[in-house]
């Protein structure tokens, strides 16, 4: 083993010049450290005073010189010896063991989940079972059918954003076309999102959508609403919100439970034995005494 000893420091000396018994390495230097320190305190002071930026100054500029003296016109480098040792490894067992594996000891899962599309169709089926609850809430609240799909609208229209109640309350051809494409591209991408993230969570996706995703979701909305849509932050009632992301979660996972899942690539990596039927994964373990 190599180990490294005493220093010397050659300057801008070419390669030919290289004492035996030594390696090279660039040569240590304070001027990096002190230039980000200098630059640290220019960008300080413009947010508290600026003699902290000209003091910040003083300090880059001498370094930017000292530290670019270092390696032009020729790199700086030092010479480090080396002595090489041998160093006997010992060990205290005196024997090794190994637990018997064949070319299935390694699992592979998940062997099936659901597709993409699956997630896909989950999104557009959520999206239509949404509507009940968003309905009963402007029903129940104000009186109309029309209101939460003109809210929704109105995160698009910035001419409506100072409107009253009252006036999403009436139908409006424009917000409803709009809150149409709005609400069906989000549910397309939704799905398309939670179609991605289904090989992850292959096992229970009406839990995942119904309860998990929602809530994520949620949260995400809550802290972003501010300001993808003002007015729809300020008039939301995010109980209402929940209920109905909620809906759309279990109706979502329960159209993806019923799809026909896929093999994975791990499926395909297991033996032809285990691929074709003849021999299940488990087989040893139940016959081992």
């Amino acid at each position: 083993m190599e180990q490294a000893g005493s220093t010397h420091d050659q300057g801008p000396m070419d390669d030919h010049t290289q004492p035996t018994g030594t390696i090279q390495l660039p040569a240590p230097t304070p001027w990096p450290m002190v230039f980000a320190l200098g630059v640290s305190l220019l960008l300080a002071g413009m947010v508290t005073h600026w003699l902290i930026s000209l003091l910040g100054v003083l300090m880059a500029l001498p370094a930017m010189v000292g530290w670019f003296r270092q390696v032009l016109p020729h790199e700086h480098h030092v010479y480090v010896d080396v002595h090489a040792d041998v160093i006997e490894i010992k060990s205290t067992r005196e024997s090794l063991s190994y637990l018997p594996v064949d070319e299935r000891h390694r699992k592979l899962l998940p062997l099936e989940t659901f597709s993409v599309m699956a997630g896909v169709k989950g999104g557009i089926a959520g999206g239509l079972a949404m509507i009940v609850p968003a309905t009963l809430y402007g029903l129940i609240r104000y009186h109309s059918v029309w209101y939460a799909p003109n809210l929704l609208a109105a995160g698009g229209f910035v001419s409506w954003a100072g409107e009253s109640n009252e006036f999403l309350a009436q139908f409006h051809l424009q917000g409803l076309l709009a809150a149409m494409a709005i609400h069906g591209l989000a549910s397309l991408l939704i799905g398309l999102l939670y179609g991605a993230m289904l090989p992850m969570y292959p096992k229970k996706p009406i839990l995942t959508c119904g309860f998990i995703a929602p809530l994520m979701w949620t949260g995400i909305l809550h802290s972003a609403l501010g300001i993808i849509s003002p007015i729809l932050n300020q008039r939301i009632d995010w109980v209402w919100f929940v209920i109905s992301q909620i809906a759309f979660g279990l109706v979502a996972g329960f159209v993806v439970n019923l799809q026909v899942k896929v093999r994975t690539p791990q499926f395909r990596a297991l033996p032809f034995v285990v691929r074709a039927g003849i021999h299940a994964l488990g087989d040893d373990e139940d016959k081992a005494p």
